[in-house]
C-alpha cells in the first residue's frame, strides 16, 4: 500500500451528473409490493442542468401457492384451482440493456419535477437531489403529492447498464427528514426519449422525408434529443371518392393502414400524405384531442402534396406542394410537433410558427423558403424534453386535455388583459334537454379606440380558443379544439367597434361529457394569443339550463349519448367508421326530444362523402324537414357542402336549408 506523500493534499474526484436518460426505480418504505419504474431526463446547457422524470407503477400478479403432496381433501371433495391460496408477485422492472423503456400508459403515476441537483460539477462520490412528486389524477390532471430529497451515492451498476460508472442509489427523505423510500438511477442513453414515425402515402403523393437542403427526420429529432426510427410504409393507400380527403377519411385510413402497434410498447406517430385535404391547404393533425375515445389516439397527421402554393410565397410560388421539398417537409415537422403536444409559437420562425407567417416575412434578399428557421423555439425544446410523458406520447392525454401549467416546467407565462377587448358568449338556446349538445355564439369585440391584432378565427378548429363548463355542483370540465392546426391567416387587425364572430357546438371535453346533469351550467370561453412576447387573454361566459329527461325514451337516448365518447368524434369528424358513435347518434335521432339537436350533425355527415360513399343529399334533406337546432357554423358548412356536391339531389337539401337562417324555436317536448 503506497504511503501518502508528505505535504500533498489529495482532492476528491470532480464529477457531474451525466446528461441524457437515466433509468429510475423508486420503492416507498413499508410497501414491499409497491415499486415505481421510469426515466429521469437530464439536460445539460449553458445555465447548468434541467431535469425531469416520470414514474409508472410496476405490475403485481397473483400466483397459486403450490399444493403439498399428499394434499387432504375437504369433505371428500378435491380442491379446485380457484380454492387455492394466492401469492402476490412483484414483476421485474425494465431491462436496462433494452435502452430507454416504454411503459404502459395505464401504469402512469407520477411526474418528477427536479428542483435541485448539481448544475455543473460536484466533489466526491455523492450528490444531492431534490424533487417534487406530482401524482397523475384521472383523467388528465396532476396534484403535488410531496417534496422529497435524496443523497445519491455512486456505485457500480448492476449488469445490463451501458455505463457501469454512471449509477447511484440513495435513501429518499421527506420534509421531516424521515426516510420514506429508496431511489436508484442508472444512465441509459444520450437521448431523452424514443419514438417511431410511420409514413404512408397515396399513389402520386411524395413522402415528406427531407428538406432537400440537408434536413431530415434524423437531424430534426436528434436536435430535440429523441431517438427516432422512421418507417417508410405503404405508398398505395386507396383514395376516397375524390382526391381530397376529409378529416374522417384520414382518421379511418390511419386506423386501417398503420402498422400493428401497441402504444404501451412503442411511441408511434403516423403521417399520411394525400393529394388534397378538405379542411386546410397544407397539413393538419386531425385527431388532435383523441378525447377519451378508445379508437383515436393522438397520433394522426395529414399533409397535402397537391396544394398549389399561393402567389407571393417566394421562390416556390405556383409550385405543387409535394415538389417543394423544404416547405413540404417543414409542414410535416410542424404537424408532428402538434402530435407531440406543442401549440403554435410565433416568437420566431421555427417549426411551430405557421407557413403563411414565415412566407409573408420573406424579403427579396431572403425569400421564402430560404427564411425558414430549421429548429424548435427554446421553449418548445424544453417542453419536448421535459413535459410529462402523457403530454407528448401518442395515445395518452388529449391535445389541450390537461393543464400544461401544472405540473410546471417553466415560469408562469406573462398573461396580459387587452384593454378594450371583450369576449361575448351567447347561447343559441337558453334551455337544452339532457343529452343535447350546447351551441354558443362567440364574438370578439374591440370596444377600445385603437386597432388590435387578434386571432383571425374563433373556431374550435383553431388553437386560440378553449374553455370550461362548470356544472351545478361546481365540477369543472375543460374543452378545446378537436381538429387542430388550420394554418391560414392566423391573425387579423380588429378595428375599433369591429366584431369577429363564430359559433361552436359543445358536447364533450377531455374529462368527459360537459353537460351530464340537469341544472344551470356556466360556460366560459377563453381566447389566448401572443402579442410582443406576452400572452394576451380575453374571456367571456354565459349560462345554459339543462333540463331533465321527460320520458323513458329520452332518458335512454341521453344515457347513450353521454356514455359514448366516439359520438363527439362523429360530431367533429363525421365519417362512417366510428360504430359506437354512430349508434349513439341513431339513438339520439330516435328520441323526439333529442332529434332536433342532432339532426344537423347527422345531415352534415350524410351530405359529405366518405371513402367510396357518395354524398347523400336526399337523406340529409330529410333530416332538416322539421325543426332543427343549428349554429351559424353548421349552417355555413351545410351550404358549402351543397356547393361542393352539386347535382339535382342537392336542390332538396338547399330547399330544406332555406328558411333556417335563424335558430328554430322548439316547443318543450311533452
Amino acid at each position: 500500500m503506497p504511503l501518502p506523500v508528505p505535504g500533498r493534499i489529495t482532492l476528491p474526484p470532480i464529477r457531474s451528473v451525466r446528461a441524457g436518460c437515466w433509468l429510475l426505480n423508486y420503492k416507498p418504505s413499508g410497501a414491499p409490493l409497491v415499486s415505481y419504474d421510469g426515466t429521469l431526463r437530464v439536460e445539460s446547457h449553458s445555465d447548468g442542468r434541467t431535469a425531469s422524470g416520470d414514474l409508472y407503477q410496476r405490475p403485481v400478479i397473483f400466483l397459486p401457492i403450490p399444493i403439498p403432496t399428499p394434499f387432504p381433501v375437504l369433505q371428500g371433495q378435491p380442491v379446485l384451482t380457484h380454492d387455492l391460496p394466492l401469492k402476490p408477485i412483484l414483476l421485474a422492472g425494465p431491462n436496462p440493456a433494452s435502452g430507454i423503456p416504454i411503459l404502459a400508459r395505464s401504469r402512469y403515476r407520477y411526474y418528477i419535477r427536479v428542483t435541485a441537483l448539481p448544475e455543473y460539477f460536484y466533489l466526491g462520490n455523492s450528490f444531492g437531489l431534490t424533487f417534487q412528486l406530482y401524482r397523475f389524477t384521472a383523467p388528465n390532471s396532476w396534484a403535488l403529492d410531496s417534496t422529497l430529497t435524496a443523497q445519491m451515492t455512486r456505485m457500480t451498476a448492476p449488469a445490463g447498464y451501458p455505463s457501469p460508472s454512471d449509477y447511484a442509489e440513495g435513501d429518499v427523505k421527506n420534509a421531516a427528514n424521515t426516510v420514506v423510500g429508496r431511489l436508484t438511477m442508472g444512465w441509459l442513453s444520450s437521448y431523452f426519449r424514443r419514438c417511431s414515425i410511420e409514413i404512408d402515402t397515396v399513389s402520386g403523393s411524395e413522402r415528406p422525408t427531407n428538406s432537400g437542403i440537408g434536413h431530415t427526420w434524423a437531424t430534426v429529432m436528434d436536435a430535440i434529443g429523441w431517438q427516432t426510427a422512421v418507417n417508410l410504409s405503404d405508398t398505395n393507400v386507396a383514395e376516397p371518392s375524390g382526391n381530397s380527403w376529409s378529416d374522417a377519411e384520414m382518421h379511418a385510413a390511419m386506423l386501417a393502414r398503420r402498422a400493428v402497434v401497441n402504444l404501451d410498447n412503442e411511441w408511434r406517430y403516423h403521417i399520411l400524405a394525400v393529394k388534397n385535404i378538405d379542411s386546410t391547404p397544407r397539413g393538419i393533425m386531425y385527431d388532435a384531442s383523441g378525447t377519451d375515445s378508445n379508437n383515436v389516439p393522438r397520433e394522426g397527421v395529414g399533409i397535402s402534396s397537391h396544394w398549389i402554393i399561393d402567389p407571393g410565397w417566394g421562390t416556390v410560388s405556383g409550385q405543387r406542394f409535394g415538389t417543394a421539398a423544404a416547405p413540404y417537409f417543414r409542414t410535416a415537422v410542424h404537424e408532428l410537433g402538434h402530435a407531440m403536444g406543442l401549440y403554435h409559437n410565433f416568437a420566431d420562425h421555427g417549426f411551430m410558427c405557421t407557413s403563411d407567417v414565415i412566407a409573408s416575412a420573406g424579403t427579396p434578399a431572403t425569400p421564402f423558403p430560404n427564411n425558414i428557421q430549421w429548429s424548435f423555439h427554446p421553449d418548445n425544446l424544453k417542453q419536448l424534453r421535459h413535459y410529462p410523458d402523457p403530454f407528448v406520447r401518442p395515445g395518452s392525454v388529449a391535445f389541450g386535455g390537461a393543464s400544461t401549467g401544472t405540473p410546471s416546467i417553466t415560469p408562469t407565462d406573462l398573461e396580459a388583459e387587452v384593454f378594450g377587448l371583450a369576449v361575448e358568449v351567447t347561447p343559441l338556446l337558453g334551455e337544452v334537454p339532457l343529452g343535447a349538445p350546447v351551441r354558443v355564439g362567440v364574438a370578439l369585440v374591440n370596444r377600445g379606440e385603437q386597432p388590435i391584432r387578434v386571432p383571425a378565427t374563433l373556431s374550435l378548429k383553431s388553437d386560440f380558443v378553449s374553455g370550461s363548463v362548470a356544472d351545478p355542483a361546481g365540477s369543472v370540465r375543460s374543452f378545446r379544439t378537436m381538429v387542430h392546426c388550420i394554418e391560414d391567416r392566423p391573425f387579423r387587425v380588429l378595428q375599433p367597434g369591429e366584431r369577429l364572430e363564430d359559433s361552436m357546438t359543445l358536447l364533450r371535453g377531455a374529462e368527459g361529457a360537459l353537460f351530464g346533469v340537469p341544472g344551470i351550467h356556466d360556460v366560459r370561453v377563453e381566447v389566448h394569443w401572443e402579442i410582443d412576447g406576452m400572452v394576451a387573454h380575453a374571456a367571456g361566459s354565459t349560462t345554459v339550463m339543462v333540463t331533465a329527461a321527460v320520458d323513458a325514451r329520452h332518458a335512454e337516448a341521453a344515457h347513450k349519448v353521454l356514455a359514448t365518447p366516439d359520438l363527439h368524434l362523429v360530431l367533429a369528424l363525421g365519417g362512417d367508421h366510428l360504430d359506437e358513435g354512430l349508434a349513439a347518434l341513431d339513438a339520439a335521432l330516435g328520441s323526439a326530444v333529442l332529434r332536433p339537436h342532432f339532426a344537423a350533425v347527422a345531415a352534415k355527415r350524410l351530405a359529405r362523402r366518405f371513402l367510396k360513399r357518395k354524398p347523400d343529399a336526399k337523406a340529409a334533406a330529410a333530416l332538416l324537414e322539421h325543426d332543427v337546432v343549428m349554429s351559424d357554423a353548421e349552417r355555413d358548412r351545410l351550404a358549402s357542402l351543397i356547393d361542393d356536391a352539386g347535382g339535382a339531389a342537392t336542390k332538396d337539401l338547399a330547399k330544406a336549408l332555406k328558411g333556417k337562417a335563424k335558430p328554430a324555436t322548439l316547443a318543450r317536448a311533452k
